[in-house]
C-alpha cells in the first residue's frame, strides 16, 4: 500500500477543510463588520442632520447625556434610598429617556416640510420645556424626595404642578404632530410616514396612562410604590406596575418607525405591501401596551420574582 499517497491525500483534505472553514468564519465576521459600519454610518448622518438642523435641540440632548453619566457616580458614592432604590436612579432613567426622545423629535421634524421658522418653535419647545421637566426631576432626586406625586409641602407641590403644566405643553406638541403627520407628505416613504403617525398615536395614549397614574398619585396599583422591582427600572414584582405600559408607548415612537425603515429596506415590494406589514407590527406592539395595562390595573406583576 502507498502510505505516502494516502498521507498526501488526507493532508490536501484537511488543508482544503480548513481553508473552506476559515472562509467561512471570514466571510460571516465580514458581514457583521459590513453591518456595523451601515449602522454607524446612518447613526452619524442622523446625529450630524439634527446637530444641522436644530442645533439648540441637539446641544440639550448632549446636556441630557452628560448629566445621565454624572448620575452613575452618585450611584455608586451615595446611599441613601427613596422608594426602594437608589435616589439617582430616577434621575438617571428620565434624562437617558428624555434626551432620546427628544433626538427623535428633532430628527422627525427634518422629515415634515415645515417651515424653518416652525421648525425652529417646535423644536425649541419641545426641547426646553422636556429639560426643565429633567432638572427638577434632578433636583428632587439629590434632594432625595419624591418629585411625581410630591404635595407634602408647597415647594415641592409648585414643582410637581411645573411639570404637569411643562408636560401637557408636549401634550399638545402629539397632537399638533398627528395632524401634521395625516395632513403633510413628508420626506420618507409612505410605510415610515403611517409608522410615525401609529407611533404619534401610541405615545398619546402612553401620555393618557401617564394621567391615570397623577390620578391615583401612584404608579403601583395594588401595593404602595417602592417595594421589590426589577433591577434598574425598579418595575415592580408583586404587583401591578403602569410605568410598564407608560415606558412602551413612549419608546414605539423609536420601535415602530425603525421596523417600517428595516422593512423598506429589506423588502423589495409595493408600499402598499409594506404599509400592510408596518400595520400588522403596530397592532401587536398596541396589544402589547395594552395587555401590559390591563395586567397593571388588575393590580398583576409583569414578571413574578
Amino acid at each position: 500500500m502507498n502510505y505516502s499517497n494516502k498521507s498526501k491525500q488526507s493532508e490536501l483534505v484537511l488543508s482544503e477543510g480548513t481553508s473552506l472553514k476559515s472562509f467561512s468564519i471570514k466571510s460571516e465576521s465580514d458581514k457583521l463588520f459590513e453591518f456595523y459600519t451601515k449602522i454607524k454610518g446612518l447613526l452619524n448622518e442622523t446625529v450630524n442632520t439634527v446637530k444641522t438642523e436644530s442645533p439648540a435641540l441637539y446641544w440639550i440632548v448632549v446636556a441630557h447625556f452628560i448629566f445621565a453619566a454624572a448620575c452613575i457616580p452618585g450611584l455608586m458614592l451615595d446611599d441613601r434610598i427613596l422608594l426602594g432604590v437608589n435616589v439617582w436612579v430616577k434621575p438617571l432613567k428620565f434624562l437617558t429617556s428624555t434626551g432620546i426622545y427628544v433626538f427623535t423629535v428633532g430628527y422627525f421634524t427634518t422629515l415634515y416640510p415645515f417651515s424653518k421658522r416652525k421648525k425652529s418653535i417646535v423644536n425649541n419647545t419641545v426641547a426646553w420645556t422636556l429639560l426643565i421637566e429633567v432638572v427638577i426631576i434632578v433636583v428632587q432626586g439629590a434632594r432625595g424626595v419624591q418629585s411625581h406625586y410630591n404635595i407634602y409641602n408647597p415647594i415641592d407641590r409648585l414643582l410637581f404642578a411645573a411639570m404637569g403644566v411643562l408636560i401637557a405643553i408636549n401634550v399638545l406638541f402629539m397632537i399638533f404632530f398627528i395632524i401634521e403627520t395625516i395632513r403633510l407628505k413628508m420626506k420618507t416613504t409612505k410605510s415610515i410616514q403611517w409608522a410615525i403617525l401609529i407611533s404619534w398615536i401610541l405615545i398619546l395614549v402612553a401620555s393618557w396612562i401617564g394621567g391615570q397614574m397623577i390620578s391615583q398619585m401612584s404608579h403601583n396599583v395594588g401595593v404602595a410604590d417602592g417595594g421589590a422591582g426589577l433591577p434598574l427600572v425598579n418595575w415592580s414584582t408583586i404587583a401591578g406596575d403602569l410605568r410598564i405600559a407608560h415606558f412602551f408607548g413612549i419608546h414605539g415612537m423609536q420601535i415602530i418607525p425603525l421596523f417600517a425603515f428595516w422593512v423598506s429596506k429589506k423588502w423589495k415590494t409595493t408600499n402598499r405591501n409594506q404599509i400592510i406589514a408596518v400595520t400588522i407590527f403596530g397592532l401587536i406592539y398596541a396589544a402589547w401596551i395594552g395587555f401590559t395595562f390591563y395586567q397593571a390595573k388588575q393590580g398583576m406583576a409583569l414578571i413574578n420574582i
